[in-house]
């Protein structure tokens, strides 16, 4: 059964994000909002709350899961980013966007695209995402909480407590964060390619 946390969606409270966190660093599987949409998390070692999402989600092993860091100094813990994927990154974040780009040996193999040996990055501008993970002190590994049977992903935290009780161990809810999912970017070539469009402006990132 998931614990349910009413987090202040400015200044949240210290000892909710605190519980949140050792719930992570347990093995634990979260739900928790970010600038664009909810989205499940665990800890980058925990392969049984990686199972669990596929799970709760229906995903193959092709799936790209994101790491949602805090800053630049940890991203740059976990992909490599040559000075001009550096800045353009830089400008567009924090925000709404998932960088695919190539993967450090920091990252398990199981988090990596099988044949690229990519993986997201991202750092959403939303105060409760970073507070969890400037208190967790490595990234949350992530996934849109975007239900198989559902069209839109789930935006109130009671109706994620309702539907998925039994599959979290934590639930997060600061209000309603939209349903439209990060813009995708993928860096891993010379240019960037638009992957999936959304929330964060793409032109930015176009030709």
């Amino acid at each position: 059964m998931a614990k349910y946390f009413d987090v202040h969606p400015e200044n949240p409270q210290r000892r909710a994000i605190d519980q949140v966190v050792g719930i992570v660093r347990d093995g634990g599987l979260i739900a928790y909002p970010t600038d664009s949409c909810f989205a499940l998390g665990c800890r980058l070692d925990n392969k049984d709350g990686l199972d669990r999402i596929r799970e709760v989600r229906h995903l193959d092993d092709r799936h790209h899961f994101t790491l949602v860091c805090s800053d630049f100094a940890q991203l740059g813990q976990f992909v490599h980013l040559s000075n001009t994927v550096f800045r353009a990154l830089k400008a567009a974040t924090p925000g709404s966007y998932t960088f695919i780009l190539p993967a450090t040996k920091e990252v398990p193999r199981r988090l990596l695209h099988p044949k690229k040996k990519t993986v997201g990055v991202r750092i959403p501008d939303h105060v409760v995402a970073q507070a969890l993970v400037a208190a967790l002190g490595e990234p949350l590994v992530s996934s849109t909480l975007l239900l198989p049977d559902h069209e839109e992903p789930l935006t109130q935290g009671w109706e994620i407590k309702d539907e998925l009780d039994h599959a979290l161990d934590a639930v997060i809810d600061s209000g309603d964060c939209g349903t439209e999912p990060t813009t995708v970017v993928d860096f891993s070539e010379d240019e960037p390619v638009i992957v999936r469009r959304g929330a964060g402006d793409p032109a930015r990132f176009e030709s």
